[in-house]
C-alpha cells in the first residue's frame, strides 16, 4: 500500500512539474515601431527560466520574400498587430499569436527585393526584445520621451504609414476604460478586436485612434508611443492646451467637442500636420493632469481632484534603485527604476515640476539624498499621500527645461533637466547693433489673403522699428530694405558678417483655423530666450491681442544665426478682425514701438 502511494506522489509531482513547465511564458504585453531608429520593440513579462534569444531563429522565404521568427512558449496579450510601410526596406510587419498548443507568438516581416535581411538583429535589454531592421545603436537604456517643455524639436518627424488598429467599442464605465488602458496582466482577455485599416501620414511615435470623455476626465488611446508637451494656459474663456507632437489624429474623431461636466469641456484636433491639440475648457485649468498608462500608448487627461487612483492599475511598485547621467554642464538626470511598471503623471509649472507616482509604495529617501548629493536633483522631495501614491516634488527656474522618459518596460523613469546658462550676453562695444529681419519680400509673399501680403506688413513695421531704434542711438541694419527676395541662408550670412548683438526676425502668422489670434514669440537657441522673454512680455503689454507666449522652435534664422535671436508672429492674418488691425496705422505703430521698447529692456537688464 506504501509502495503504491509513493508511485501516485511520485506520478503527482512528475504531472505537476510537466504542467508547471507548460504554463512557464513569456507574456508580449507591448509592442511598438520605432520609426526613427528602424526598431521593432517587444515589451516582455518574463516568466521563464530560459533566455528568450536562446530559442530564436529567422527564417527566410520567397514568394513574397519575407522572414519570420516564433518566440516559443509565449502569449500576445495585446491585439494582434499589422503595420505597412511605403518606405524602402520593409514593407509590412506582422505580429500574431500563431498557435496556442503550443503557445507561439510570430513576427513576420515582408520586404522589398532589394532588401537583405541579414541586416536583422535581435537584442535583449532588460524586459525588452529588439529587432533591429537597420545597423542601430542601442544604449543600455531604451527610452521613449513622455513629456517635454519644447513646443518644437529636431526630433520632429514625418513618416507614411498604414497601419490596422483595434475599432475599441466604448466601456460603459469610466472605470472600465481606465483598466483597458491602463493594465495588461495574464487574465486579460484575449478576444480579438475588429481591426480597421487607417491611410495615414503618422508623424510616428503616435496615432491616436479614439477619444472617450468621461466627467473625471479624457481617454486617449492610440498606437505607439506618446509624448505630452509643456501645457498652455489661455483665458477668454479659461483652458488648458495640452499639445501631443509627431501625431496623428484619426480622422473620424478630429474637431469633435465632447462636454465632461456642467462646466468642462474638452475638444480633439489636428493642430499641425504633425501635431494633435487637447483643448480643455474649465475654470480649474490647473486642475487637469496627463496620466501616463504603462506601455505609453494610452493617456488618460483627468482632474486630479476626481482622480481614484487605484482603478489605474493593479501591481503595487517600489523604487528599487537610484542612479544619475550627467551629459553637460546644464543638462543631468535622475533614473529611477521600480520593480513594477509604473502609472505615473507630470504637473508642470513655470517653478515646479511634480511627478505623481500612483502605483509607487516605498522609497529609500537616505538613498536619494546620497545618490543625489550635491547635484540639482537634491533640491526634490518625495512625500508618500494618503490614495494618492508618491508624490516627487523639485523646483525649477523659469527658463530651465525638463524632459520626461519611461523606459520600453514600464519600469525606469528618467526625468532630465537642463539648466539656464548663467552668463550674461557679451556686448562688442558701448553702442549696440541690431539687424532686423522683415519677413518673406519679393517673390515671395508669405502669408496672403486678398491683396494683403505678410510681405508688405513686416517692412512696414520692421521700418518703424528702425526708426524708434535709431533715434535712441542703435546702429540697425535690415536684411531687407524694399520688396527684395532675400533667402533664409542670405539673411543668415547676412547678420553673420555684421555680428550684432541681436538678431530680431518680424513675421506674420496665418492659420486653416480662423478663429485663431494673438502674438507669439519664437527663439532656439538657450542664449536667445532672455531677449524673446523681454520682446514678448513688450508685445504682451503694449499690443491689445491675444497672447499666445513663448516657444522654441527651430525656424531657419533663429537656429543657424550666432547671436541672440528671436522671431516675432505680430499676428494673423488668417481672422478678418485681426487681418484688418495689422493693416491699420494704429496696430502698425503700436507693435513696433512694442518691439522697439522690448529690445531696449533687453539691453538695460543685461548691462
Amino acid at each position: 500500500m506504501k509502495k503504491l502511494f509513493l508511485i501516485f506522489i511520485i506520478l503527482f509531482i512528475s504531472i505537476f512539474t510537466q504542467f508547471a513547465k507548460a504554463e512557464d511564458l513569456f507574456k508580449i504585453t507591448a509592442a511598438n515601431f520605432d520609426t526613427s531608429n528602424s526598431l521593432i520593440v517587444l515589451n516582455i513579462q518574463d516568466e521563464s527560466t530560459q533566455p528568450v534569444l536562446n530559442t530564436i531563429k529567422l527564417i527566410e522565404l520567397d514568394n513574397p520574400r519575407r522572414a519570420y521568427f516564433d518566440i516559443p512558449s509565449s502569449i500576445l496579450t495585446i491585439p494582434k498587430q499589422d503595420w505597412n510601410f511605403n518606405t524602402k526596406g520593409i514593407k509590412e510587419i506582422k505580429i500574431n499569436q500563431f498557435s496556442t498548443d503550443p503557445n507561439v507568438v510570430r513576427v513576420v516581416m515582408y520586404y522589398e527585393e532589394d532588401f537583405n535581411p541579414s541586416n536583422i538583429k535581435f537584442l535583449r535589454l532588460k524586459n525588452n526584445l529588439f529587432i533591429k531592421i537597420n545597423d542601430t545603436k542601442l544604449d543600455d537604456q531604451y527610452f521613449h520621451k513622455t513629456y517635454r517643455d519644447e513646443h518644437s524639436s529636431a526630433s520632429d518627424f514625418y513618416e507614411y504609414l498604414t497601419v490596422e488598429v483595434p475599432d475599441n467599442t466604448p466601456q460603459e464605465t469610466m472605470v472600465d476604460q481606465i483598466q483597458q488602458a491602463f493594465n495588461t496582466t495574464s487574465d486579460q482577455k484575449m478576444d480579438e478586436p475588429t481591426l480597421v485599416k487607417k491611410d495615414l501620414k503618422l508623424n510616428t511615435k503616435y496615432y491616436i485612434n479614439s477619444i472617450t470623455p468621461r466627467e473625471n476626465g479624457i481617454l486617449l488611446s492610440g498606437f505607439g508611443s506618446v509624448t505630452i508637451e509643456k501645457p498652455l494656459i489661455l483665458s477668454n474663456p479659461n483652458r488648458i492646451v495640452y499639445d501631443i507632437p509627431n501625431t496623428v489624429v484619426n480622422r473620424e474623431i478630429r474637431n469633435s467637442e465632447h462636454k465632461l461636466n456642467e462646466t468642462d469641456t474638452v475638444k480633439i484636433g489636428q493642430f499641425e500636420v504633425n501635431k494633435a491639440r487637447i483643448v480643455i475648457t474649465t475654470p480649474d485649468v490647473w486642475k487637469y493632469l496627463p496620466i501616463y498608462s504603462t506601455d505609453n500608448q494610452s493617456i488618460l487627461i483627468a482632474h486630479k481632484d476626481k482622480i481614484v487612483p487605484s482603478t489605474l492599475f493593479t501591481n503595487s511598485s517600489d523604487v528599487i534603485a537610484y542612479n544619475k547621467e550627467k551629459t553637460s554642464n546644464q543638462t543631468s538626470s535622475m533614473i529611477l527604476s521600480f520593480n513594477h511598471p509604473i502609472v505615473k503623471s507630470v504637473e508642470r509649472t513655470e517653478t515646479n515640476l511634480t511627478i505623481y507616482l500612483y502605483n509607487v509604495a516605498r522609497y529609500n529617501e537616505e538613498t536619494y539624498l546620497q545618490t543625489y548629493k550635491n547635484t540639482y536633483f537634491s533640491k526634490g522631495t518625495f512625500e508618500l499621500l494618503p490614495n494618492i501614491g508618491l508624490k516627487y516634488s523639485i523646483p525649477t527656474e523659469p527658463d530651465t527645461f525638463v524632459n520626461t522618459y519611461i523606459g520600453a518596460d514600464g519600469k525606469t523613469l528618467k526625468v532630465q533637466i537642463t539648466e539656464p546658462k548663467r552668463t550674461k550676453p557679451v556686448f562688442k562695444n558701448g553702442t549696440r547693433t541690431i539687424v532686423l529681419d522683415p519677413g518673406h519680400g519679393g517673390n515671395d509673399c508669405g502669408a496672403i489673403r486678398g491683396e494683403i501680403t505678410e510681405k508688405d506688413i513686416t517692412l512696414d513695421v520692421s521700418k518703424r522699428v528702425q526708426e524708434i531704434l535709431t533715434k535712441q542711438g542703435y546702429i540697425v541694419h535690415m536684411t531687407r530694405e524694399d520688396d527684395a527676395t532675400v533667402s533664409l541662408q542670405e539673411r543668415v550670412e547676412f547678420s553673420e558678417d555684421i555680428q550684432p548683438d541681436i538678431f530680431v526676425s518680424i513675421h506674420v502668422n496665418s492659420s486653416e483655423k480662423p478663429a485663431i489670434t494673438g502674438v507669439e514669440t519664437h527663439y532656439y537657441r538657450q542664449e536667445s530666450l532672455s531677449l524673446a522673454q523681454t520682446v514678448h512680455a513688450s508685445m504682451a503689454s503694449n499690443v491689445k491681442a491675444n497672447n499666445r507666449g513663448l516657444f522654441k522652435s527651430k525656424f531657419y534664422v533663429i537656429n543657424h544665426t550666432t547671436s541672440p535671436a528671436i522671431l516675432v508672429e505680430i499676428g494673423f492674418l488668417s481672422n478678418a478682425e485681426e487681418r484688418a488691425e495689422l493693416v491699420s496705422e494704429k496696430r502698425k505703430q503700436a507693435t513696433a514701438k512694442a518691439i522697439a521698447e522690448g529690445v531696449q529692456n533687453y539691453f538695460k537688464d543685461n548691462k
